[in-house]
């Protein structure tokens, strides 16, 4: 009895359950009309739904909103077969018991995948597969999707799901903050399960929702011998017996208990064919050559007609579909730009600054320009031989700076925040926006590439920029000044140290590039992953949650558009517009191209003697005014042959400064290889009517003694010794007459020779030997203009008794000291021939 009893309880139970499955499935029935009483009719109507369902028009569904039915196969009965369809796509997951070592279920996935992609727009579907069991296998066939860039690698290790992982889920929480439209539906594929802390991951995607537009197709769940699977959410669960599929069945029970499984075998429809694969890939890889960012993305459709008075906006590129614009504002008002060499830094920038460019005209933003790398990132803005055209915004350009240069534009920058902060006052606000539109000054956008430069190193002139750029970058917002400071990397800069934070934490906004994930929080790794040409843009100071991957054009690719955004621009400028400022520091200046050369008349009094251009934001000329005052001689140091150039560019510009016939020039050859330049030098001023006469070491004390005395002088003399140490014999020895030496004339004439017209142009190879000469420190006076060459700093600092000289000595550079007039600069010296007086 007892076990005719249980039978029958059994038999009960089954008949209530197929009770409620043929319920359930009459109500899906219900809305498409009555349906013909029997069940060859109602399998006659699944088979007809089932093919309006899979009939919809190819590339028009919204997958990444609303979920889709795809087809999986047929189901088979008695009274015949109908096909089987199951929602796929936004919040629509589906799962198979089996992985893809399994040929059906490899079979099974690349089904469902070209089936989906079939029926979304292209480019509203975005692939990514996992499949650490099979090393990739699985995806074998789907290889011209890969090509055509919708399938993106295979994960095949557990690092490389990890990162796959990762990118799921900064894409979900991307999508949730997207509006609907501009969504993008990424597709999860799991050949097989991975790991239980990845395959967690995985199954808490399931949960996500429609918002976070992501599709998990999972194969291996539940993975066997796990007793405890995470669970999924909104999953179509399939179990695969030896010749079926079963639909919607939980593993170990033959059929659903409510209405939810099919309660027929399903033959899966196998795999797609090679042609169908191809063709999809062939139709998606048109849409995305149809769909690439270019650099007419980025600009307006009229130019000049944006108002700079609440900021500066301009589109940086699309993410997913809409464009991305970006900001110089109260919110945003300075950026930090990272990513290694090659990920495209420069091209986004030049991005930024042709859209800006082309939205604000000159009177509302102005450009400097800061380039610290072996490069030309910002050449195309200035004038060349080739294109004499030029970005009227641009105010000051460096190509391959100095750090010098650069401390030299931040001082400018500071000066003008000066002048705006009393421009604010008078007009009683604190803001630049405050002010009235004819009295607001331009916003100014300085870009810093390669930062880390600046900052090389802890002497002086890092301390210096990095004083500089935390006040700007503490005040620039009020002001109008906007900071972007780019690098390839944030990290291990050391005149930073304890101070990163405070500077860095006023850049709002964060563009990293592939490789740049030190500008983004440590714990933010959206910017794991990126390909060249994207990048994330995170507006919140890097922090995890604020991201946006955006995708901009190749600005060198379209040189074509830029050079005639440029000859368009440069055309419209105002008048009375000038080129910007340029520092090329890789270039040595030629006296004869300079326009203070040009400018140089007869008459000039006091003479100015040209040495070279001084590093600073206008190019300002360097040299010495040589009037009458005690100590109005120039001595050149340093062991480089460039001190006979120094030499020969003050000679010629005094020169160009005199009537003929009324300044006398005395050369003394004296260091090696010196004979040659002080020749053609003398034959040139003779030429132009110049008395000229050469002396050797002995004529030189003569001439010594002779201007130190008290014989009456007419017009100017300069005295130009190369190698003034190498007279050290004749000056050395004394007088037996007058027991005086070479040396005592020297200083004599030194002290009193410029009230009497007498100047001394010398070249001292060693600092010890000047100071020496000079008749030590306390006459160091005597000579108030230097041109220090390949000097130490140190020995150079204690020569002029200054303490921490920000001075590296190199090629190409010098350091000039105007002891007279309190001056210390950097300059590049002039080199070259054939300049004419």
């Amino acid at each position: 009895m007892g076990r005719l009893a249980a039978a029958y309880r059994q038999a009960v139970d089954r008949h209530r359950q197929a009770l409620r499955h043929w319920e359930a499935a009459r109500r899906m029935l219900g809305a498409a009309g009555p349906a013909p009483v029997g069940s060859p009719a109602l399998v006659a109507r699944l088979a007809r739904l089932g093919g309006e369902l899979a009939a919809a028009v190819p590339g028009t569904a919204r997958v990444a909103t609303h979920p889709v039915p795809v087809r999986l196969g047929e189901a088979r009965t008695v009274d015949g077969a109908f096909p089987v369809l199951v929602p796929v796509g936004a919040g629509a997951h589906l799962a198979v018991d089996s992985d893809a070592r399994d040929p059906r279920v490899g079979e099974l996935l690349r089904a469902v995948v070209v089936r989906l992609l079939t029926a979304a727009p292209a480019g509203a579907v975005r692939v990514v597969g996992i499949d650490q069991a099979a090393f990739g296998a699985a995806f074998l066939p789907l290889r011209p999707l890969h090509d055509a860039g919708v399938l993106g690698p295979a994960a095949t290790t557990e690092a490389e799901t990890t990162a796959l992982l990762d990118a799921a889920e900064r894409h979900a929480r991307a999508a949730q903050r997207a509006t609907p439209e501009d969504r993008e539906l990424l597709v999860v594929v799991a050949a097989s399960a991975p790991a239980p802390r990845e395959l967690a991951r995985l199954a808490a995607l399931t949960h996500a929702g429609p918002a976070a537009a992501v599709c998990v197709l999972l194969a291996g769940h539940p993975p066997a011998g796990v007793t405890t699977a995470p669970p999924l959410g909104a999953t179509t669960q399939l179990r695969l017996t030896e010749r079926y599929t079963l639909v919607g069945d939980p593993p170990g029970r033959p059929f659903s208990t409510d209405g939810s499984g099919l309660a027929a075998p399903v033959v899966l429809d196998g795999d797609p064919s090679h042609a169908a694969v191809t063709a999809l890939a062939r139709r998606y890889a048109e849409a995305v050559d149809q769909d690439v960012v270019t650099f007419a993305d980025l600009l307006p459709a009229d130019r000049w007609t944006s108002s700079a008075a609440t900021g500066l906006r301009t589109v940086l590129g699309r993410a997913g579909r809409r464009p991305l614009a970006v900001a110089f504002d109260d919110a945003t008002p300075h950026w930090l730009v990272g990513g290694r060499t090659g990920a495209g830094k420069t091209v986004l920038l030049l991005d930024v600054l042709y859209g800006l460019a082309a939205r604000y005209s000159p009177a509302e933003l102005r450009l400097m320009l800061l380039d610290f790398k072996e490069g030309v990132s910002f050449s195309e803005f200035v004038p060349t031989d080739r294109d004499p055209s030029w970005l009227p915004h641009a105010r000051a350009v460096g190509i391959e700076s100095d750090r010098e240069y650069g401390v030299a534009v931040l001082r400018e920058l500071r000066a003008e925040l000066g002048r705006r902060a009393d421009l604010l006052k008078r007009h009683g606000v604190s803001r630049l926006a405050d002010l009235p539109p004819n009295a607001r000054p331009p916003r100014i956008v300085t870009v810093v590439d390669e930062f880390h430069v600046l900052f090389a190193g802890n002497d002086a002139l890092a301390r210096q920029a990095v004083d500089l750029i935390e006040e700007l970058a503490r005040k620039g917002r009020s002001y109008g000044l906007h900071l972007v400071l780019a690098s390839q990397s944030t990290t291990g800069i050391e005149a930073l140290y304890g101070r990163a934070e405070a500077i860095f934490g006023q850049f709002p906004l964060r563009i990293a590039l592939p490789g740049g994930d030190a500008v983004l929080d440590p714990r933010n790794d959206a910017a794991r992953g990126l390909t060249v040409g994207t990048a994330v843009v995170n507006t919140a100071a890097g922090a995890p949650g604020a991201d946006t991957e955006v995708r901009f054009p190749d600005a060198h690719a379209a040189s074509v558009e830029l050079a005639a955004l440029r000859h368009e621009l440069h055309a419209a400028r105002p008048d009375g517009s000038h080129p910007p400022a340029v520092f090329r520091g890789h270039e040595t200046p030629r006296l004869a191209d300079d326009p203070a050369w040009s400018a140089l008349a007869p008459g000039a009094d006091p003479p100015y003697a040209l040495v070279g251009r001084v590093v600073d934001v206008a190019g300002s000329p360097a040299g010495f005014t040589l009037d009458a005052s005690p100590g109005r001689h120039l001595a050149v140091v340093g062991t480089s042959v460039a001190g006979a150039d120094v030499l020969r560019s003050a000679a010629l510009s005094l020169a160009r400064q005199h009537p003929p016939g009324s300044a006398r020039f005395l050369f003394a050859p004296l260091a090696p290889g010196t004979t040659g330049v002080a020749d053609d030098l003398a034959m040139t001023l003779a030429a132009a009517g110049h008395p000229v006469r050469r002396l050797d070491a002995d004529a030189l004390r003569a001439q010594l003694a002779e201007a130190a005395g008290d014989a009456p002088t007419s017009g100017r003399t300069y005295l130009v010794v190369f190698g003034t140490d190498a007279a050290a014999g004749a000056l050395g020895a004394t007088d037996p007459v007058t027991f005086r030496s070479g040396y005592d004339d020297l200083r004599a004439v030194l002290r009193h020779g410029p009230a009497r017209g007498v100047h001394v142009l010398g070249w001292w190879r060693g600092l010890r030997r000047l100071a020496d000469d000079l008749g030590g420190s306390g006459h160091r006076d005597d000579v108030s203009a230097l041109v220090a060459l390949n000097v130490p700093a140190a020995d150079l600092g204690l020569h002029l008794g200054t303490h921490d000289l920000a001075y590296t000595p190199r090629e190409g550079r010098a350091l000039l000291v105007d002891r007279h007039e309190h001056r210390t600069a950097l300059i590049v010296p002039f080199a070259g021939e054939g300049e004419q007086p």
